[in-house]
């Protein structure tokens, strides 16, 4: 199976984004495929990898569109056109940007727009002049003179021409291709309106509908862009040090190992570590941590962040393309490509609604004056009021825009969701578990006391501890390292091997075998520690102890609060699974109100744990920071990985909270909560006011004017309240 992305230039209705997406889904050659409306892309995978279907797939869009042309989908392109929307007005660019967008959409949905700066001038010119032959026609029919009727009628018909032209038009290339879209519905109701001679209405219908799709193109279009702008974070240029001059260059062009020179107030282009200067760095783009770090040789700096007054030269040691500004890039603008179920459900939704309510509206019609219930007349304009309402577009464009805007306002306070449907699950958590150590803990273990026995000295102790675990990346590896110092003879020692959750051996220049770890290696191998004693490492040599080394890590700033705050909203459960021993967990957790603890797990063990939690029917999500953590992270509902550090534990995770703090967890959970409050009531809303327009229009009692209301009115109120969510609460 092969996935490739398609961008759908052009792609302005969501209604249209469902149809394609369906469309697509029922072909052969597709075993999956997603639309994302927000980005304007098509993922598809694809049963037969090597297959080109741009063709295939540009023939099943004409079929249930028009006006979107199917590209394969770069990323290169896709990032340098962000940079460029603001200021670009080539009549043939195609850089995803709407240049006249309240023309192509607010208009038919029909998405026939050259996206010049003429047509945003045309929209302008012609709405003012629909507006002005509204009122000239309301005008004429109060006022009684000669012709007035005549005068407000062609006044009417203007309106309609003015505001609906683009409508009309679209509405009968619909028609004609047997599809009943937006732009057919409305076409119908304002030209129908007018044969009837309802001008007024169908005034009202054209005037009412491009201002009020207008508004609503506004709302998605600054949410767009405010999503947009997280590629901001990520320069294209970088200024290398080459045979000893600094060079401009393409950030992409630049390799690991490479110096770099970064001036003050710059953005840092690349993950680096700082080897010259000294200066601040805000990283409130990456992480949304107000206050600014310390930049100094051998300060890790990630790519996004603002170098602050000084001059800084550092080694790069990440691509551009792996950078943590293109994983953040990457990681929200790619997130509307795992739908959470409220989008799924609108999918099918769209699907099934229109063709039932065009069904209906031609029964109204037809059935009652056939019965001497009314006039064709009277019940023809029930059907052509009933069909304007009936545009299921504020449920169809309000939902997926609450997820983009709530994934983008998220990553504002450091949190990166990779998906609608994670951000929902972790709405609905009711168990979080944690890893101890860089989770709960600092991540920065330290030795606090090396006690030696059987005729060892503690340097001893600690030189054999060293030596052992010189290749190990394990935390407590390290901490033991730091406090060793300088490693002697470490010339002498050969056949290091890591046994995975147990600890490390190797041997000497006499082949003597060393081991340090926990004591389950002690028991593995028949080396005796003393009863009672709970050491975080025991070093043997030769099958007897040597010694013990005990370890402390702190607890993490603000991880007692998160536990409170998660516990106040509700997560029933709240567990911490380590591989430490049994005393430091204990210790840890009783220090932050972890009540559920489990010591001394292998990474297997971890997974059956949360497992178990599972099987008690608790929606549940697993927090850690370390490559081991990957198979747990993949075995939750919800994985969420600390940091932008391990790109094992990234990929495997469903979530990042970049800023490397467990108090944006509680913060995450409140915010997808009110993202999924706000996509119920946008449901609900427009539900019951469509289904009320909807029976008064059966039974005449609602004018056109009131279903444009129940269109593109609730629409915009629906696409308001979900935008507000590209600027999470505090």
């Amino acid at each position: 199976m092969e996935k490739i992305k398609y961008t759908l230039e052009g792609l302005d209705c969501a209604g249209c984004a469902a149809k394609v997406e369906a469309a697509v889904n029922n072909a052969d050659w597709a075993e999956s495929a997603t639309v994302d409306f927000m980005n304007r892309r098509l993922t598809v995978n694809l049963r037969n990898s090597g297959q080109n279907m741009t063709d295939e797939i540009q023939k099943l869009v004409d079929s249930v569109t028009i006006g979107v042309h199917v590209e394969e989908y770069d990323a290169a392109i896709s990032h340098s056109h962000s940079h460029e929307h603001s200021h670009c007005d080539d009549k043939n660019c195609c850089c995803g940007h709407d240049h006249a967008h309240s023309h192509e959409h607010s208009h038919s949905h029909g998405h026939d727009s050259e996206g010049t700066e003429e047509n945003s001038k045309a929209v302008i010119v012609t709405t003012v002049l629909a507006l002005v032959s509204a009122v000239t026609g309301i005008a004429a029919s109060l006022v009684d003179f000669p012709m007035h009727e005549a005068v407000s009628a062609a006044a009417y018909i203007a309106a309609i021409v003015f505001a609906g032209y683009d409508v009309i038009i679209n509405g009968v290339k619909s028609i004609f291709k047997l599809r009943l879209d937006e732009s057919a519905l409305m076409a119908i109701a304002m030209v129908a309106a007018a044969i009837l001679g309802e001008f007024f209405e169908g005034a009202m219908v054209a005037v009412l509908y491009r201002i009020g799709e207008w508004l609503e193109d506004k709302a998605v279009d600054n949410s767009r862009e405010s999503i947009e702008a997280l590629a901001e974070i990520r320069p294209d240029t970088a200024n290398v040090m080459r045979n000893g001059k600094v060079e401009t260059v393409h950030a992409e062009d630049v390799g690991i190992g490479d110096t770099i020179v970064i001036r003050p107030h710059e953005r840092i282009p690349l993950d680096c570590i700082v080897t010259q200067g000294s200066s601040t760095a805000d990283s409130s783009a990456l992480t949304g941590e107000s206050l600014p770090i310390s930049a100094e040789i051998g300060s890790e700096l990630l790519s996004g962040m603002m170098n602050g007054d000084g001059s800084l030269t550092a080694r790069v040691t990440n691509s551009y393309e792996n950078s943590a500004a293109a994983r953040i890039i990457s990681l929200v603008t790619e997130s509307s490509e795992n739908k959470g179920n409220a989008e799924k459900f609108v999918t099918r939704f769209a699907v099934i609604y229109t063709p039932i309510v065009v069904a209906l509206a031609v029964l109204i019609a037809i059935i009652p004056p056939l019965l001497h219930m009314g006039s064709f007349h009277d019940f023809i304009i029930r059907a052509l009021t009933f069909l304007v309402a009936s545009c299921p577009c504020a449920i169809v464009i309000s939902v997926p825009l609450a997820f983009f805007s709530s994934i983008g306002g998220a990553s504002k306070f450091g949190v990166l969701v990779k998906g609608g449907n994670f951000a929902e699950m972790l709405a609905k958590a009711r168990a979080v578990a944690f890893d101890k150590t860089g989770t709960v803990t600092e991540g920065k273990p330290k030795v606090s006391e090396v006690k030696s026995m059987n005729g060892f000295t503690a340097n001893q102790v600690t030189q054999l501890a060293a030596a052992a675990e010189i290749n190990s990346v394990h935390p407590y590896a390290q901490a033991i390292r730091d406090y060793a110092g300088r490693i002697e003879n470490i010339t002498q020692y050969k056949n290091y091997s890591e046994i995975s959750a147990h600890g490390v051996s190797c041997e000497n220049s006499s082949g003597k075998r060393i081991l340090c770890g926990g004591a389950k290696l002690m028991e593995k191998y028949g080396v005796e520690i003393p009863e009672g004693e709970k050491a975080q490492a025991y070093v043997a040599l030769d099958g007897t102890l040597a010694g013990s080394i005990f370890i402390g890590d702190d607890a993490a700033p603000g991880a007692k609060a998160a536990v409170r705050q998660l516990k106040s909203l509700g997560i029933s459960k709240v567990a911490m699974l380590t591989g430490d021993g049994r005393g430091a967990a204990k210790q840890v957790a009783q220090s932050v109100g972890i009540d559920d603890f489990r010591a001394e797990l292998l990474p297997e063990d971890k997974v059956e744990a949360v497992k178990e939690i599972k099987r008690n029917g608790l929606i549940t999500a697993f927090v850690g920071d370390g490559i081991n953590d990957a198979p747990v992270l993949a075995a939750a509902d919800v994985g969420v990985a600390m940091g932008l550090g391990s790109g094992a534990a990234i990929e495997a995770a469903d979530m990042v909270l970049s800023s490397n703090s467990l108090a944006t967890l509680p913060k995450a959970i409140r915010h997808f909560r009110r993202t999924m409050g706000i996509i119920k009531f946008n449901i609900a809303f427009s539900l019951v006011i469509k289904a009320a327009v909807l029976i008064l229009a059966a039974f005449g009692y609602a004018p056109m004017w009131a279903a444009v209301f129940a269109d593109v009115g609730v629409c915009l109120i629906c696409v308001a309240n979900a935008s507000r969510l590209i600027r999470p609460k505090k």
